[in-house]
């Protein structure tokens, strides 16, 4: 069992689901820990590779680690803010609070005041922290380079796949209205007939109270006679793979809090048309690495994703441009150094 007494950084994740911010934890903490840093999580659906704290263990916040310092509680959600609130105002554990804030919209009151007791604040974007009223940090979500990466063997091609065509767009994410599935799925229905060397593929989860969105779409699909060529993959064990499979890959999202696909598939060297949503317009360069459209603009989103697929040359430029931007702008590694300077500052204070 992993001794409390050596952790310093506690990254709670309340939330069983699948979600973006448990992604992130996922991909961060193995980073932050070959930096150094000591940190377990706390809470459930995550992997048994993460060093975990036990809900029994939280006794021993009462006394500070080892190294004499402050714990620091980085929370990502609400209800782990209030729970970190809790255990320093009310029970008297001598913790720092530290939020992240992914939000692109005004904050409730109740976030508002939850916000006012960290005693520091980091945004994942300019425009997430153009929406809080305190002092923060941008710190920008980075990707694992390592395990996204630019296709090698002939698994990394559309042949691997079995599907039709020479070419292959993707949508991948939760199937709902606010990730602009449908979107996707009515550019393609435009477009495919016209570029027969071409196929589509969906990947993500339908939650049951988005059956019925997505039943919707595959009627769609069916009417427009495209069933072999706009495919849904469902949850695949494997997501890095198809984004190295694609020609193109599109995120077309209504609203989104900070959004890591774009960047996994310019890690892979894929070619991305993505909406103005999250923080997609500022990890794309418009016309360089990428095309960027306004969020639910469904006529602007089928002509950006048309003229990748009337020239496959343009794809292969702008993949190439978003590899090198990537590794020079978001590798996680920069993420993990520029969190583990925040904890500095919390620990001397």
């Amino acid at each position: 069992m992993l001794d409390i007494r050596d952790v310093e950084i506690i990254a709670p994740n309340f939330k069983r689901r699948l979600s973006g911010v448990t992604s992130t934890i996922v991909q961060l903490i193995p980073c932050q820990i070959k930096l150094g840093v000591k940190i377990a999580t706390l809470g459930p659906g995550l992997p048994d590779h993460l060093p975990k704290l036990r809900w029994t263990q939280l006794a021993g916040l009462w006394r500070r680690p080892r190294s004499g310092r402050h714990r620091i509680w980085h929370a990502r959600r609400n209800n782990e803010m209030a729970v970190g609130i809790f255990l320093k105002h009310v029970l008297r554990m001598p913790l720092k609070l530290l939020f992240t804030s992914a939000a692109q919209r005004r904050h409730t009151s109740y976030t508002r005041f939850l916000i006012r007791q960290m005693d520091a604040v980091i945004a994942t974007s300019a425009r997430s922290g153009s929406f809080l009223e305190v002092p923060h940090t941008v710190i920008r979500h980075g990707v694992d380079l390592d395990l996204f990466h630019p296709p090698q063997t002939a698994e990394d091609t559309i042949e691997a796949t079995g599907l039709p065509g020479k070419y292959l767009v993707g949508c991948f994410g939760r199937i709902r209205h606010q990730k602009g599935t449908d979107l996707f799925v009515k550019a393609m229905i435009e477009l495919l007939p016209k570029f027969p060397e071409w196929t589509a593929a969906i990947s993500g989860r339908v939650t049951p109270e988005h059956t019925a969105f997505a039943n919707q779409l595959r009627s769609e699909i069916a009417a427009a006679g495209l069933t072999d060529r706009i495919v849904f993959l469902g949850e695949v064990p494997d997501i890095k793979v198809w984004y190295r499979r694609l020609t193109l890959y599109v995120a077309p999202s209504r609203n989104e809090g900070f959004g890591l696909t774009p960047l996994e598939a310019m890690a892979s060297q894929t070619a991305v048309v993505a909406s103005d949503a999250g923080a997609y317009a500022e990890m794309i360069e418009n016309g360089v690495n990428g095309t960027v459209v306004a969020a639910g603009d469904g006529d602007t989103l089928t002509e950006a994703i048309r003229s990748y697929l009337d020239d496959v040359r343009k794809g292969a430029t702008h993949g190439e441009a978003a590899l090198t931007h990537v590794r020079s702008n978001f590798a996680l590694e920069r993420e993990a150094l520029a969190l583990r300077a925040v904890y500095e500052v919390l620990h001397s204070d």
